[in-house]
């Protein structure tokens, strides 16, 4: 009888063991995660750490579904990401209602820890950028580069390119009108016209023109770009007026090409079209893409809306939007929404607040790569002033505007399936 009791005690030990061996982790994203923001670091580790994982769009706010593993529990239990032990029974008929014709649902499996980088000047800090900031905050790894690295050839290392909040027209921020006495500015236009002589160019602006010629070519060869606030207005612009000089006196010297605006070429842009550029330097405004200046929306009701794509047949948006809400409260930046009448034929508009004619998102291919664009500075600080503290990501960690930028980070480590025809 003794016997017995043991061995029933040593089959139910076994069983156990191996009930958990056979179950995964679901890390959930919907209201009941704690940390969605560090979610995504969790999602980079497991890829490092050469895990399978699956990133489950439309189930849950977009859950990731890894084994069952110690490490991975005690690393989500380290940095406060929630997760669900589910059985083996479970994840079969999770599969299974993923899986089905009429769900809006699919499971991608992310392969590749995509080799990141932030173009950014040398110096800043990581609140100085949304984007740098989230990156941190998630503990994703990232690289670095500005000018340099971009005219030395350095980008074809990295797989994924972040454009800082830059401004690449060459017109200092269009910064003159309100710091043009300040030190900092002062500086900072000596440090730029002293790098464009150091690659041979008499201008920033000239500079400038030939690092996004160089990032042009990064996404055309297969490169991921992603850019936020006046980075997405000002690299249209630069490629557009690549032979054109739309500079004012007091920014290159020289004064703008009287023709700029009939000579601005349309056909090198990404995302915009038939804009109007806008010279005077005490303006701070690059062109009539950006809304800033004559949108008429009260901040109470500056909300934009996400896009419902199918998971089976539109794979790339759907990752790109994967959240937890649908409707994502507004934020402004120097470049704080676009004006969709400027908009190319054929870019995807991700989110929108459609009755003010913005587009907050948007995304599209160019060559073997892809790009996306979102407006704004910082999903979480209304109106970012120069000067402003950081944003505390730790009293924002299930921000609804911060997982759009971790969508696209995680991004280019799916494995991509082929349009279902």
């Amino acid at each position: 009888m003794r016997f017995l009791s043991k061995l029933v005690m040593i089959l139910c030990f076994l069983l156990c063991a191996f009930s958990s061996y056979s179950a995964s982790l679901l890390i959930q994203m919907d209201d009941t995660q704690k940390n969605h923001l560090k979610a995504y670091g969790i999602a980079f580790w497991t890829l490092e750490k050469e895990y399978e994982i699956h990133w489950l769009l439309n189930y849950r706010g977009g859950s990731f579904l890894l084994p069952l593993n110690k490490d991975i529990q005690d690393e989500c239990k380290i940095r406060g990401v929630s997760f669900t032990i589910v059985s083996d029974a479970a994840v079969g008929k999770m599969m299974n209602e993923i899986a089905d014709a009429e769900a809006n649902m699919d499971a991608i499996k992310l392969e590749k820890v995509p080799s990141i980088a932030v173009y950014s000047p040398k110096g800043k800090k990581p609140w100085d950028d949304a984007v740098t900031l989230a990156l941190t905050y998630a503990e994703i790894p990232y690289d670095i580069v500005y000018d340099e690295e971009v005219m030395t050839g350095k980008l074809n290392s990295y797989d994924w390119l972040h454009l800082h909040h830059e401004d690449f027209t060459g017109q200092h921020g269009k910064f003159y009108g309100s710091y043009r006495n300040m030190k900092w500015y002062k500086d900072e236009v000596q440090t730029n016209l002293a790098k464009a002589r150091r690659f041979g160019f008499s201008k920033a602006s000239d500079l400038k023109k030939a690092v996004s010629n160089l990032i042009r070519e990064f996404v055309e060869n297969g490169g991921f770009l992603f850019a936020m606030c006046s980075a997405t207005d000002t690299f249209d612009i630069a490629l557009a007026a690549e032979h054109t000089d739309i500079c004012n006196q007091v920014f290159d010297g020289d004064p703008v090409d009287p023709n700029a605006q009939e000579k601005l070429d349309y056909s090198r842009t990404f995302a915009f079209t038939d804009f109007s550029i806008e010279t005077n330097p005490y303006v701070y405004e690059y062109s009539d893409i950006d809304v800033t200046l004559t949108r008429k929306v009260s901040r109470d009701e500056d909300y934009f809306t996400l896009f419902d794509f199918s998971a089976k047949w539109d794979p790339v948006p759907t990752m790109l939007c994967q959240n937890h809400k649908n409707m994502i409260k507004g934020f402004m930046g120097q470049t704080t929404a676009f004006n969709e009448k400027l908009i190319k034929p054929g870019v995807l508009i991700m989110g929108e607040n459609k009755s003010a004619g913005e587009a907050r998102y948007i995304h599209g291919t160019y060559g073997k790569g892809t790009w996306t664009f979102y407006g704004g500075h910082d999903p979480e600080d209304y109106q970012h002033l120069v000067g402003d503290p950081p944003t505390d990501l730790d009293l924002k960690k299930n921000s609804a505007g911060y997982r759009l930028i971790l969508n696209n980070v995680l991004f280019p480590a799916a494995k991509k399936k082929k349009r279902k025809t």
